[in-house]
């Protein structure tokens, strides 16, 4: 799933698709887990505030987890 897939407010977008593109492009393990953990936050914070909706962030949490997978077989 691609970020651009998943409706979000207008601001948030950007930040949204600078995090998928860390993850995407980690060149070590350790760059991986660091984008993965930021991506993470970014959206229990965007949930937490009410920003998004609670599956609007599931959609996030998956597209970013399943992103961060497929970089860790990459690298492996």
């Amino acid at each position: 799933m691609s970020i651009s897939q998943i409706s979000l407010p207008k601001g948030v977008s950007p930040h949204a698709e600078k995090l998928f593109d860390a993850i995407t492009q980690a060149g070590t393990a350790e760059a991986l887990n660091r984008a993965g953990g930021k991506a993470e936050g970014f959206v229990l914070g965007l949930e937490s505030t009410k920003a998004i909706k609670s599956q609007v962030a599931e959609s996030l949490y998956v597209a970013y987890d399943d992103a961060a997978s497929q970089r860790a077989t990459e690298l492996a």
